[in-house]
């Protein structure tokens, strides 16, 4: 298991239309294309399994894997 504060900050799909944006406190922020802040909400991450919950009430969740996450299809990779 990767130290935990790897895994804030900004993930970003190949073509950067999805961006979500990890933050401190278990809060994160998604972009989609031109959209800021599409959708926010709570996660929990244990081990390397991330659950999403927006602020309305959605669940998702996804896996992290050699750096990148894996998440509702999607592939993302740290921005650095």
């Amino acid at each position: 298991m990767e130290n935990k504060e790897f895994y804030l900050g900004m993930w970003v799909t190949k073509d950067g239309h999805i961006r979500h944006e990890l933050l401190p406190g278990n809060r994160y922020d998604e972009a989609r294309r031109n959209r800021k802040s599409a959708y926010q909400g709570n996660y929990k991450i244990t081990g390397n399994h991330i659950d999403y919950k927006d602020d309305t009430g959605f669940t998702a969740d996804g896996d992290f894997k050699d750096g990148i996450l894996y998440h509702a299809g999607m592939i993302l990779y740290k921005e650095i």
